[in-house]
């Protein structure tokens, strides 16, 4: 069966992502062009995040493939963004490893959810967080962005971070009380 565009999107949306990793990172050597070369990709990454959904809901061509590696390929993008900007000391370590736990905690309630055949959607204000961790991330690319717009920013994608988690945690509180579905044996067959 062939990819469809929406999937194509998301790879391409992966792919891109050690393309800005390089140009990022090398920056201090490569110069200016380098930094808003970063940028520009990181852009256009983002922009596809938005165009691969629209498409698919639009023409119906939501797959299990799209289901997983929509949201894995953001988390992909924007967490190894952070870190670059992390090891370039642009934003505070903490901040990046309160938002790669929320996501990890966030995971692994989604794939409690799929053990019982529950689809849990990101809510409105996932998608907001995930929007000002773009906006955070794209500030700081520029390098021309006064200090203190950067920290307020930082400070407004953190309490969102914390307060998206908290609903999730708080939404599917349940999944964690739900007696786990007995283990199915595998399979034996004679040799």
């Amino acid at each position: 069966m062939p990819m469809n565009l929406p999937n194509k999107l998301t790879l391409a949306r992966i792919c891109l992502i050690p393309v800005f990793l390089l140009l990022y990172i090398n920056s201090p050597y490569w110069g200016a062009v380098s930094r808003y070369a970063a940028l520009l990709i990181f852009v256009i990454a983002s922009m596809t995040d938005a165009l691969d959904g629209h498409i698919a809901r639009k023409q119906n061509l939501i797959t299990n493939f799209g289901k997983l590696m929509d949201p894995l390929a953001d988390k992909l993008l924007v967490c190894a963004a952070l870190v670059a900007m992390a090891g370039t000391h642009e934003i505070p370590s903490w901040v990046v490893i309160l938002i790669i736990s929320r996501e990890f905690i966030v995971t692994g309630f989604r794939m409690l959810a799929l053990e019982q055949k529950i689809v849990i959607a990101a809510s409105a204000l996932a998608k907001f967080k995930t929007i000002t961790q773009m906006i955070l991330i794209i500030l700081i690319t520029l390098w021309i962005v006064p200090a203190w717009i950067i920290s307020a920013i930082t400070w407004i994608t953190t309490l969102l971070t914390v307060a998206s988690a908290v609903e999730y945690i708080v939404k599917n509180k349940k999944l964690l009380t739900e007696k786990a579905a007995p283990a199915s044996r595998p399979e034996r067959r004679p040799i």
